[in-house]
């Protein structure tokens, strides 16, 4: 399988060294440096924090300047291999380092006291709910400050500045405040192996006035640490290994299901090689879509309980044993509670523990290990993939529209599936597109990314400004609703400045849909946009642009004017940033035909026009079970 970019067994390669992507077999993890010994001089707290970021493997760091934290970025911007990515807002800037960690493993972010890190504070916490390693620095006040009487600005006028700090407790692992140089390096330095130890975001304050300092502690290269991969309990894991074969050989059709937690576990190698051990049939959760791969003979598709790929549901919920390997079970990814699996049948496996039925249970249990000797032991068994095969149809296809009909919805997707390849990446906004993004087919090496367990709408643009930052060899399809895209557009400016060629494409149904199919209203319908004009906008001027309102056969008005010559053509030839507004087939196609041709280097910004009641059928079942879900009455007292 794919171990580079979108992948659950470690971060890119193109990591500076690799260090958080030791296997867990080693017996430690270094994080060594490249940069020859300083002076003392040039040894500061800054210095220190940068380096240490490179170190791990970050390349970019995303950031909104702010008078506590100007000193800190003078020297994130003059550590070597280390870029800042000024974004439009702490938000976006958050959901950056967000997308950027899935790409690379770990992100980072950098704002100022309170305003800022109260404005990030959302992208934390979703980053915290999807398991992902994000170093959220903020500056902070001057360290004579602390303990003193005085009102700072930037606070909310009472002089405990402590309120930044108590906010991300809760959605943060680890949180440190470095109010002096003593144990400034201890501190840091904690901070980052806790954020790539644990898989979740740390927040790190650091007071303005001592970036620029040195100290003894930093007067030589930071010397490399060690993050200590967790081992097995090795009587828990046989313990573990012997009650699952026990269990599994016994049944006559078990099946295997992939969870998110598998990139927190780096075990996606080992699902499948379990896979390729047992012969049993598997299935991915939703939000696990791209940790596996869907081209392997016993791939069924998404496990989504009413909403799962067609006979997948059958195939798992019929087993008489299933193992789910890192899942998260919760009211979007059981459609509503309303799952058809019992407990006595299921073995889940989570990072470190293992239930077998309804008991025992082994804890420090480490999943790659775990499903690595489960393959060395278990039986193969694939009755249940040949059930498959027995009641397995083909799905259909679109109906073929009539010349220059409006463009419908499940049109747009079959275009998208033949865009895809091993150089693309997939990230689905949160709302129709989540269900229309799941029956993609993903060629071996595409990445996928979405953000179910938060789910929270406008993610998708700051996540792939930090996503295609951190797979620069990928080429990423962004599929973006009309609603979401008005909370976080501002980022496409920081996706032009930093030369992005990722496709666009913005589902303008003129409104919140998902919303509508849980439960409707008149606050469900959103202003429309002249989108295309907004990010005309945003480019402003600056570089080079063409942008276009098209109707039906515009494209290929453009096309003959190209090959006459003339100002047009040489526009289209050269302009850094396509956009287009298509409404019916034709007109996409010549969109696609220009975004992945003539402006493959370009980022493509592309409308699609569509009505407002044009959603997939598993959105409208999957609604109304969350809809009855949400509306259950109160208990009886």
């Amino acid at each position: 399988m794919d171990t580079h970019i979108g992948s659950v067994d470690g971060p890119s390669p193109a990591a500076v060294n690799g260090a958080v992507g030791c296997p867990a077999s080693a017996p430690g993890c270094p994080i060594m440096s490249s940069h020859p010994v300083v002076s003392p001089g040039e040894a500061s707290l800054g210095r220190h924090l940068a380096r240490r970021l490179v170190q791990v493997g970050v390349s970019d760091v995303f950031a909104v300047p702010g008078d506590f934290n100007l000193t800190l970025l003078d020297h994130l911007v003059d550590e070597p291999g280390l870029r800042l990515v000024g974004c439009c807002n702490e938000l976006n800037a958050g959901y950056a380092a967000d997308g950027y960690a899935r790409a690379r493993g770990v992100g980072a972010c950098a704002v100022t006291f309170t305003v800022g890190g109260l404005s990030v504070l959302n992208a934390i916490a979703g980053a915290y709910s999807e398991n992902l390693p994000v170093i959220c620095i903020a500056g902070g006040p001057n360290s004579n400050d602390y303990g003193t009487n005085r009102i700072l600005h930037h606070t909310i006028g009472i002089p405990d500045f402590s309120q930044e700090l108590r906010c991300f407790q809760t959605v943060t692992c680890h949180q440190a405040v470095v109010t002096n140089l003593d144990d400034a390096h201890e501190q840091i330095d904690t901070a980052i192996a806790t954020a790539l130890r644990e898989s979740k975001p740390v927040y790190l304050s650091i007071s303005c006035n001592l970036p620029g300092l040195p100290h003894p502690t930093f007067t030589r290269d930071p010397v490399p640490f060690f993050l200590a991969p967790r081992m097995s309990n090795k009587m828990g894991l046989e313990a573990a290994v012997e009650a699952t074969v026990e269990f599994l050989n016994k049944a006559v059709k078990p099946v295997l299901v992939a969870g998110p937690k598998l990139r927190v576990a780096k075990a996606g190698k080992a699902f499948v090689d379990l896979v390729d051990a047992s012969g049993y049939a598997y299935a991915i959760m939703p939000s696990a879509k791209g940790f596996v791969p869907e081209t392997h003979p016993h791939f069924l598709g998404t496990y989504w309980g009413a909403v799962s790929t067609a006979f997948c549901a059958e195939i798992v919920e019929s087993a008489d044993a299933y193992l789910f390997a890192g899942p998260i079970f919760n009211d979007y990814s059981s459609v509503g509670y309303s799952f058809l699996l019992k407990k006595d049948k299921a073995i889940i496996v989570q990072p470190e523990r293992v239930i077998v039925g309804n008991g025992p249970a082994f804890g420090c249990v480490m999943m790659k290990e775990y499903l690595s000797a489960l393959a060395k032991r278990v039986q193969k068994n694939t009755t249940a993939y040949e059930n498959y095969k027995r009641i397995f149809v083909p799905e259909g296809h679109p109906l073929k529209g009539e010349a220059n009909e409006p463009l419908r919805v499940n049109v747009l997707f079959k275009h998208i599936q033949d865009m895809l390849t091993g150089d693309s990446a997939v990230l689905a906004e949160t709302g129709d597109s989540w269900f229309n993004c799941q029956k993609l087919k993903l060629p071996e090496g595409c990445g996928y990314e979405f953000q179910m367990q938060y789910g929270s709408i406008g993610w998708s643009v700051g996540a792939l400004l930090g996503y295609a930052q951190g797979a620069s060899d990928k080429r990423v399809i962004a599929c973006i609703g009309d609603g979401s895209f008005q909370v976080t557009a501002q980022d496409v400016s920081t996706m032009l400045r930093c030369e992005q060629n990722s496709i666009i494409f913005l589902i303008n149904n003129g409104g919140y849909t998902i919303e509508v199919e849980i439960h409707d209203g008149p606050y469900n319908v959103i202003k429309n946009w002249n989108y295309t004009a907004l990010v005309e906008a945003i480019h402003n001027g600056e570089g080079k642009c063409w942008t276009a309102k098209v109707s039906t056969h515009s494209f290929v008005h453009c096309a003959s004017i190209r090959e006459e010559g003339g100002e047009l053509a040489e526009l289209l030839l050269t302009h850094a940033f396509v956009l287009a507004q298509v409404k019916c087939e034709e007109e996409l196609t010549a969109a696609i035909e220009m975004a992945l041709g003539e402006k493959e280097d370009s980022l493509c910004f592309i409308e699609v026009i569509a009505h407002k009641d044009d959603t997939s059928k598993e959105l409208l079942e999957w609604g109304s079970r969350v809809s009855a879900a949400n509306s259950r009455p109160p208990n009886p007292q």
